[in-house]
């Protein structure tokens, strides 16, 4: 998914929905980790993606928390 349309789509949503998905790439992001802890993954990349995927969620939470 493109970054354009990944922050239109977590704008549209509640901060509930956020928190959620917030959640849930925490949880991807230790599986990945595990994974490639243990020769498991295969595309390394992806960490990086969930690492900079949370960090926009984060951001739309505060920017939401702060209007």
């Amino acid at each position: 998914m493109k970054t354009k349309d990944f922050m239109t789509e977590l704008n549209g949503k509640s901060v509930d929905e956020l928190q959620n998905d917030l959640v849930a790439a925490k949880k991807e992001l230790f599986n990945l980790r595990f994974q490639n802890a243990t020769n498991q993954l295969d595309n390394t990349s992806r960490i990086k993606e969930v690492r900079k995927n949370i960090a926009r969620i984060q951001t739309v939470i505060a920017k939401k928390a702060n209007a």
